[in-house]
């Protein structure tokens, strides 16, 4: 397998094969091993000076082997009568075989390595790599153990012991890494390499490179070569040339009592030279390793600021959003999180606090709140109050431990405060106070969009319960009940109403209307039908006029969008004295309405009325005036289209299972019938309403 220049003619005198692990003693032991076997070569000055060279040589290229492989190699011995010939096969590609097995290289992975091949080169009589295809790698070299033919003899090579290398050839052999090894290590390997360059060339002891990132973490060593113990003696210590908050040292321990390899002396000042020499070129990586540990930072801290921006609004729920805001920040940014709001007199209250562990929230709760056990300290609470007046930048405070307080502002205007405890074991870094920052102005927007959002339904529910009558006449001989379910508890205030005027003591006008659309046009427009047609009725005009004059009022408003549908019955008592005085008289006009229904008290329910045109449409509408009666124990049920189209899939809820649910009730009060029918509506799908519902029913009564 080795390949030497032998022949089948030439007898192999001797033959060894010993695999050695990736250890840094493993350089040792292959030079005894060879010396144990060479030792019976020969007693010739020239077999004593094979021998030397041969273990010379070897342990080089077993240093080469444990320094840049990395794994299990084997050291194989050959001798014949003319030549000893030595191979070292390693199993492994580092970074410096895959540098120096381009195809452009000349003399395989480690030409440019220095001192290991450079010896081989000059003392060697034949040398030579190969690359097998199962990934192994063989260097080897031949000693000739006698002259060759005089044809064939070369000049004598005159003694080669170690020389001195110049300073220049030290300055290249720390300094150049080839442009195609640097764009395949990582800054910290290229450091590594660096270091352990140094470290052969000074023959020091060790050498490491120990950096301070500037986050508050402290320093920590970034690279070791050599024993960590020796660290511990006196070392040259170099500062590297680093842009803040960027800090580093260059470490290096002489070998004490020793000479040099390369220089002959152990100097302190030639250490320090070309430790600072390569200090620049060390902080260069570092720089760069540093500068791609923030890039990958920034984009994480993207994607934390992304994801925490789709959290904080996800609710328009002031509560849930308040409570998210915790949530976010532990424990990425501190051990624990609260977040106080203040109110219109500027008093501070806790809306929400969380702990990395549950079992401190008790404790810290007690006090976080203002208005719970011993209250804010006094410095917390003087921060927070400076905060919430006037305050721009975060604060630093140190009870009840230390961390960060930041306003929470949204549209010029502090509403709060976002206090965050330290992390875990270390203080917060100047990137930790610029994201809680960050985060504190997304939280104070999504918590104002919430608090806006609430005055905004706050507001619209109230508008929506003013379009409402407060409450229902109560009539003796008449039993009055409505529900009103809107399709959304929000800021859409509804077009559906019901109203009941007491026109006077005789007759109550009972209406039921359906303005298109939601929001605040449909309540003004649903405002405008309420009120114009109690205005209109109490002058004695007949129904159908009044709905005829509404329409007119509509159509002066120029928005056909806007129109309405209408069912108005003028309940009256029959007149006293007649053969049948019992009972309710009603006067119906649907306009574009549905219809509505009686229910009677002996059972059985039925659709009345004529179908009209709706208000607003057009400046004619039509309609037709019925009359009814309501005998004691009849209800009159009106209702809005929230009732009849209510849908399950493709299903709708229609006016025959009206009916049926009404019929079910008969003899049941106005409130009775009502809540049964609300039950069939709700029953009949599980889905949110999209309609509003709007029911009003009118019961004679003895």
């Amino acid at each position: 397998m080795v390949p030497t220049r032998q022949t089948a003619r030439v007898p192999v005198l001797l033959e060894r094969r010993t695999r050695l692990p990736p250890d840094a003693r493993s350089a040792g032991r292959a030079r005894r091993i060879l010396q144990e076997a060479l030792r019976d070569l020969g007693d010739s000055d020239a077999d004593l000076d094979i021998v030397d060279t041969a273990v010379l040589l070897a342990s080089e290229l077993c240093e080469n082997a444990v320094l840049h492989a990395g794994t299990e190699f084997e050291l194989a011995l050959t001798a014949t009568e003319d030549e000893v010939t030595v191979a070292v096969t390693d199993r492994g590609a580092g970074p410096l075989e895959q540098h120096l097995a381009q195809p452009r290289q000349r003399y395989g992975r480690a030409a440019s390595h220095g001192r290991g091949l450079a010896l081989v080169q000059r003392l060697a009589t034949t040398w030579g790599t190969r690359h097998e295809t199962d990934g192994r790698h063989v260097i080897w070299f031949s000693l000739a153990r006698r002259p060759p033919a005089p044809a064939t003899q070369a000049p004598p090579a005159p003694a080669d012991g170690e020389r001195v290398w110049t300073t220049a050839e030290q300055a290249r052999w720390l300094l150049h890494v080839p442009p195609a090894l640097v764009d395949r290590l990582e800054p910290v390997e290229l450091v590594a390499e660096l270091v352990r360059r140094l470290r052969e060339l000074l023959d020091a002891q060790a050498a490491s490179v120990e950096v301070d990132d500037g986050d508050g973490s402290g320093t920590r060593e970034l690279v070791r070569d050599g024993p960590a113990q020796a660290l511990r003696g006196p070392a040259v210590a170099v500062r590297l040339p680093m842009t803040p908050p960027l800090r580093g040292i260059l470490r290096v321990v002489p070998r004490a009592g020793t000479a040099s390899r390369s220089s002959g002396s152990a100097d302190p000042d030639r250490t320090r030279d070309l430790a600072e020499l390569i200090a620049n070129r060390v902080a260069m990586a570092v720089e760069s390793q540093w500068l791609r540990a923030v890039d990958e930072r920034r984009r994480t801290w993207m994607t934390y600021l992304a994801e925490s921006s789709e959290l904080l609004g996800q609710s328009l729920d002031v509560d849930l959003a308040v409570a998210v805001v915790p949530q976010v920040v532990v424990p990425r940014l501190g051990r624990w999180c609260a977040v106080h709001l203040a109110d219109d007199t500027g008093h501070l209250r806790l809306a929400a606090l969380t702990h990395a562990d549950e079992n401190q929230l008790p404790e810290l709760r007690a006090v976080l709140d203002p208005d719970r056990g011993t209250g804010l300290p006094a410095e917390l609470r003087g921060t927070l109050a400076e905060l919430v007046r006037d305050g721009t930048a975060p604060v630093r405070f140190a009870v009840p431990t230390d961390g960060i307080a930041v306003p929470l502002r949204a549209r010029g205007g502090t509403i709060g405060a976002l206090v965050v405890g330290r992390p875990d074991g270390r203080p917060h870094s100047p990137e930790d106070v610029v994201m809680v920052g960050d985060i504190a102005r997304r939280a104070a927007l999504s918590i104002h969009n919430a608090q806006s959002t609430a005055a905004h339904v706050a507001v619209s529910q109230a508008l929506q319960q003013a379009l409402l009558p407060r409450a229902l006449p109560v009539v003796p001989g008449i039993d009055f009940a409505a529900e009103y379910l809107p399709s959304s508890s929000g800021s859409d205030v509804g077009g559906d109403f019901y109203d009941v005027l007491t026109v006077d003591p005789a007759h109550w006008l009972v209406s039921i209307g359906d303005v298109c659309g939601k929001g605040a046009r449909a309540a003004a427009r649903t405002g405008l039908v309420r009120d114009v047609l109690r205005v209109l009725v109490r002058d004695g005009r007949p129904l159908p006029r009044v709905i005829q004059m509404l329409n007119e009022v509509m159509i002066e408003a120029a928005d056909p969008l806007q129109f309405c549908t209408l069912a108005a019955a003028m309940v009256s008592r029959r007149r006293p004295g007649g053969t049948d005085s019992a009972g309710l008289d009603v006067e119906l006009v649907l306009a574009g309405h549905v219809q509505p229904v009686i229910v009677r008290a002996g059972g059985g329910a039925e659709l009345i009325g004529t179908f009209g045109t709706a208000v607003g449409l057009v400046p004619t509408v039509r309609l037709e005036c019925t009359t009814h009666r309501l005998a004691p124990g009849d209800t009159l049920l009106v209702y809005t289209d929230g009732v009849t189209e209510r849908r399950r899939r493709r299903e709708q809820f229609g006016p025959d299972r009206l009916l049926a649910v009404a019929g079910a009730a008969a003899g049941r009060s106005a409130t009775q019938l009502v809540a049964a029918v609300r039950e069939a509506v709700e029953e009949f799908s599980g889905d949110p309403l999209d309609d509003d519902v709007a029911l009003l029913a009118v019961r004679a009564t003895a």
